[in-house]
């Protein structure tokens, strides 16, 4: 690694195209500034499909290659970036990790449409054009390590069936858009955090506010030893993960102080261990 740059490790499932995609953009849009990597979980075959998607925007792809996470261990990233929800349960906390970001992208393999790969390819060129526009002057804050490891797991959900009247009731609050922006950048985040990054001193106002995006199914909660952690339901229909994630890219200046409050934020709880 240069370590005049700043380094970034996508993960997903079989390191076959999301993260391939994922590490060749940022590559070609800010390969002078980021060491860039990918692995999966399950290593898999690069999907031609998703070099074919990659060359037709001019992306160089003759780097790429499949790798476990193992491959990893022991190395200090300032960015892990797991890319679907898989990735994330499997591994919630990437050791030695000072910043990571769970970021849910729906697998190209399986999706309908008629380009599916260019889709996706489109989506993570949004997604990390606004990574670029909120890191490029953030500092890393290395995480608290010091966290009781004692994990209750989110139980399994259904698909959720949204009333669209009540999910837009839930942006017309600040605390819950700016909630729903947070999270869908960063992944997943406790009270304490959101706390911090909306500069709330009143824990039962930020509490209540989760309470209401969590009886609209929105949200999801998991506990994590003395913490919760709040998370976008990745069963959402993708309408509704589509706003979200529009309004957060669309709208960066709306979360630019929380974030920078984030990112300077001592002992920040840990997540769970890597990769169980």
């Amino acid at each position: 690694m240069d370590m005049n740059k700043r380094s970034v490790l996508f993960i997903c499932t079989g390191n076959s195209a999301r993260s391939q995609m994922a590490e060749a953009l940022l590559k070609h849009k800010a390969g002078d500034r980021f060491d860039v990597f990918s692995a999966g979980t399950h290593p898999e075959t690069i999907d031609l499909r998703a070099i074919e998607a990659l060359k037709q925007f001019g992306v160089e792809t003759v780097h790429l290659v499949p790798k476990g996470v193992d491959t990893f261990t022991g190395k200090t990233f300032d960015f892990v970036i797991t890319l679907c929800d898989r990735a994330s349960n499997e591994c919630r906390d990437f050791p030695n990790a000072n910043k990571q970001f769970s970021w849910d992208f729906p697998d190209p393999k399986t999706r309908s449409g008629y380009i599916p790969f260019t889709t996706t390819l489109n989506e993570l060129n949004t997604r990390l054009s606004m990574f670029l526009l909120i890191e490029s002057a953030s500092d890393v804050t290395p995480l608290d390590s010091n966290v009781n490891k004692n994990v209750i797991t989110e139980k399994q959900q259904q698909p959720v069936l949204l009333d669209p009247v009540d999910f837009y009731k839930n942006f017309t609050d600040e605390i819950r858009i700016k909630v729903l922006m947070l999270s869908h950048y960063h992944g997943e985040l406790c009270v304490c955090e959101l706390m911090e990054a909306l500069a709330e001193d009143s824990q039962p106002k930020v509490s209540r506010n989760l309470a209401l995006l969590r009886k609209s199914d929105i949200i999801t909660a998991r506990k994590h030893g003395q913490w919760v952690f709040y998370r976008i339901n990745p069963q959402l229909p993708l309408w509704a993960k589509s706003i979200i994630a529009t309004t957060t890219e669309n709208n960066t200046a709306m979360i630019s102080e929380p974030l920078q409050r984030l990112a300077k934020m001592k002992n920040r709880p840990n997540k769970d261990s890597f990769c169980k």
